[in-house]
């Protein structure tokens, strides 16, 4: 028989998917034991990412710019070059900049690495409601039963009452019509 590693429930088959009592996905528990707890086709996300990626992508598109833009024209300003080679700088570095960062965002891997846990260690809590400390902890239940008299609710002092009557159940448009017109005829 199996158990559920979240709420520690005992399952009818081992074929079973979800838990009956807390609704986990039981799915993948028995390729998860027969592989140690790990999955082989999670192998791959755990390998080390290359230095392509789109972090690294956008990157180096913002230190082209800064370099074709910024830096190139500068330096041939200071050495009095025509303004031809400073516009070719520039135009390279604004659009060479573009096609680098769009290309890296399109074709490249995501930058961000997920890590899985070397071993799963679910958290059963204690199924048995009555076994205190069965497993070292405190046992958690409802605080006692708190009861009132029923002498202690009186009305507040004064001789307070609540007027009810418009509590009662509205009549409807052409019964109060019909009372008032009888009470005109009556007059």
């Amino acid at each position: 028989m199996m158990y559920c590693p979240r709420c520690g429930q005992q399952q009818i088959s081992d074929q079973t998917k979800f838990c009956s009592r807390c609704g986990f996905q039981l799915g993948l528990i028995p390729e998860l034991l027969t592989h140690g707890g790990f999955l082989p086709q999670l192998a791959e996300l755990t390998k080390k990412k290359t230095i392509f990626n789109k972090k690294n992508g956008v990157i180096f598109g913002i230190l082209w710019f800064i370099t074709f833009t910024m830096l190139f024209t500068a330096i041939m300003g200071i050495l009095n070059a025509s303004d031809e080679p400073m516009a070719v700088s520039a135009v390279i570095g604004v659009f060479g900049a573009m096609m680098i960062i769009i290309g890296s965002l399109a074709l490249l891997p995501s930058s961000k690495q997920f890590r899985l846990p070397l071993q799963m260690q679910p958290q059963i809590p204690n199924p048995l409601p009555n076994a205190a400390g069965l497993h070292g902890g405190p046992q958690h239940a409802l605080p006692p039963q708190q009861s009132q008299p029923a002498s202690s609710y009186v009305p507040p002092p004064g001789g307070w009452r609540a007027d009810t009557s418009d509590l009662g159940v509205p009549n409807s448009v052409t019964e109060s019509t019909t009372r008032l017109l009888q009470k005109e005829e009556d007059r």
